[in-house]
């Protein structure tokens, strides 16, 4: 979201919404007369992994899709995890994302959801909501949510919003978040969900504005070589991944919203070592967020498409990459803003006439606690806004078939564990560090690994309760023959001492059998 404007208002109320059907939205792989006037079903689209092709991204079969979609915003905030399950539940929630005709769901998260130390908050479990969420940390409940997303048709586009959960940062990088961990956190992400094609791609980081620059060669602010390392160390990780690359700021000193300037591309293309993988991200938003100067222009809202081309749409109507507009949004509260999204909706041409050949896009937002847009909720968490739905009635386009997130109701059988590393002491030259091993199941656990990467150098010189080896930074520690069971809601630690010391603490991610 475009600068400090956004404010989470946390509104809490409670009920839901029974869904709501789709209207004008066709279902994927509908039935068509064929010859002789039988039936015959289309394969639905969207299955698998997706690539790209000129302007158009592709499932694993080769059909053509549009994203048509939503962002669901809280985990980049203090929650630590969307917002709204302080009212309803997560499943609730994505059905009627889902019967609204939402096919993909864009999720922002800071790294702070990678420390052991977060916890994500304002969960409601009263009256079984969110009953398989208690317990978790937040990347499990992002995993929970992934997988339901594919059990039920939809995608999933991961968008590292923020380096931690205090506000936006003009790049991509902070004292207290370098570069490194940056990297290392999107690669962890690539790996935890890699053989998950429900995960379609990752969006590298959220509106980088100035100083960032794009093809200006100064490795410390030029976004667009920031976006080919990491991009090309997610791919390293998963080829499969799609890697969205916003824009910037400004450009040959002409400036647009955050993110949303892609003027560069065409002197400065994003070269990654997959191809196929890379899909341009611009944000555009109305007066709510705040006033540009093509609003004023008398010719409004006539001169929107020269100015949507001159940002981000030659890209698209060249044929370089697919465009995919990752946030837009208004209160519409203005008769300006009105006819600024009607214009914008028609510019991203509508799937009835163009199918997926189009602009690929997910509204700001699911939420309605966003100050400076709201949301299609209403402020009670379950109402939907019929009237900005109503908006995007022609943009929507068909779901995806179910599958690719793995299982959201695992057997309550399976052996399962979670990892807790804290550094007990520090000296400078060295450290003591204990993790905690818990069983998160419901059947005791026969015997655990550990595993966890430091971001720098370090290395064990011993380690009580546990054997370990050690792969460059790698580290897998496995139970001792005495402390290997662990009965159900139970724990055990283990102990090490590294050298040297002052480092920062890894996540440490657990595997029960």
């Amino acid at each position: 979201m475009f600068g400090s404007l956004r404010r989470a208002l946390c509104a809490v109320a409670a009920g839901i919404l029974l869904p709501l059907a789709g209207a004008g939205v066709q279902p994927a792989g509908a039935a068509e007369p064929g010859a002789g006037g039988r039936t015959v079903r289309a394969a639905e689209a969207g299955a698998g992994y997706w690539h790209t092709s000129g302007r158009q991204i592709l499932d694993a079969a080769g059909q053509s899709v549009r994203i048509a979609g939503i962002n669901w915003f809280g985990f980049e905030t203090g929650n630590n995890v969307v917002h709204g399950l302080w009212s309803r539940d997560y499943k609730s929630m994505i059905d009627q994302m889902r019967s609204l005709g939402y096919n993909t769901i864009r999720i922002p998260f800071s790294d702070d959801i990678f420390k052991s130390s977060t916890v994500p908050n304002s969960i409601d479990f009263s009256g079984g909501k969110n009953a398989d969420l208690q317990g978790l940390g937040s990347l499990g409940v992002l995993d929970r949510i992934v997988a339901y997303a594919g059990q039920s048709g939809l995608k999933v586009v991961l968008d590292r919003h923020r380096p931690d959960a205090g506000g936006q940062s003009a790049l991509w990088y902070t004292a207290a978040v370098p570069e490194s961990t940056w990297i290392a956190n999107l690669k962890a992400l690539a790996a935890r969900y890699k053989g998950q094609d429900t995960v379609v791609g990752i969006d590298l980081h959220n509106e980088p504005h100035d100083p960032a620059c794009w093809g200006c060669g100064d490795t410390a602010r030029d976004w667009r070589l920031a976006a080919q390392r990491a991009g090309n160390a997610v791919l390293s990780v998963n080829p499969d991944l799609l890697i969205f690359v916003e824009g910037v700021q400004t450009f040959n000193g002409v400036s647009g919203w955050w993110g949303g300037n892609l003027m560069g591309v065409a002197q400065y293309p994003v070269q990654l070592d997959v191809p196929g993988r890379l899909v341009y991200s611009a944000h555009d938003y109305a007066t709510s967020v705040a006033q540009q100067s093509w609003f004023s222009d008398p010719t409004f809202p006539a001169n929107m498409p020269g100015i949507w081309d001159k940002y981000w749409g030659y890209i698209f109507k060249q044929n370089i990459a697919p465009v995919w507009v990752g946030e837009f949004g208004t209160t519409l509260r203005s008769t300006t803003d009105q006819k600024w999204l009607a214009a914008l909706v028609d510019y991203l041409r509508p799937t009835s006439t163009y199918g997926s050949d189009s602009f690929h896009w997910t509204f700001w937002s699911w939420n309605p606690n966003s100050g400076d847009t709201g949301g299609i909720l209403k402020d009670d968490w379950s109402t939907v806004d019929t009237v900005k739905d109503g908006y995007l009635t022609s943009i929507k386009a068909p779901g995806f078939p179910t599958g690719g997130g793995g299982d959201p109701d695992p057997d309550p059988g399976t052996a399962s564990c979670a990892a807790t590393y804290t550094v007990t002491s520090d000296w400078g030259g060295g450290f003591n560090a204990e993790v905690k091993v818990t069983n998160t199941g419901t059947t005791p656990v026969n015997s655990w690994k550990v595993t966890w990467t430091w971001p720098t150098t370090r290395q064990i010189t011993s380690m009580w309760n546990a054997t370990y080896t050690q792969s460059g930074q790698t580290v897998t520690a496995t139970n001792a023959t005495h402390n290997g069971t662990i009965g159900a809601g139970g724990s055990t630690t283990f102990g090490f001492g590294g050298t040297p010391g002052g480092g920062s603490t890894p996540t440490a991610t657990c595997t029960a059998t």
